[in-house]
């Protein structure tokens, strides 16, 4: 099983916003927008950070899903 952050990049698209705006409001590291964008494993609290800058739960940015 792994993340999938799919989720996230149309939430960015249905708000308009840019990676980079994501990344300012959230106080996120560019290394942690650069793992979300491969899916790779994320530390909780950058998971936290951006769901309070996005005013959203986890649920609305990430989905579990089969690896092939």
């Amino acid at each position: 099983m792994a993340a999938s952050y799919k989720r996230l990049w149309k939430l960015l698209i249905d708000k308009d916003m840019k990676k980079e705006d994501l990344r300012k409001a959230a106080g996120i590291t560019t290394t942690a927008m650069a793992k979300l964008g491969r899916n790779e494993n994320i530390n909780t609290e950058v998971l936290l950070k951006i769901c309070k800058a996005l005013h959203c739960d986890i649920s609305d940015i990430m989905e579990i899903v089969e690896e092939d």
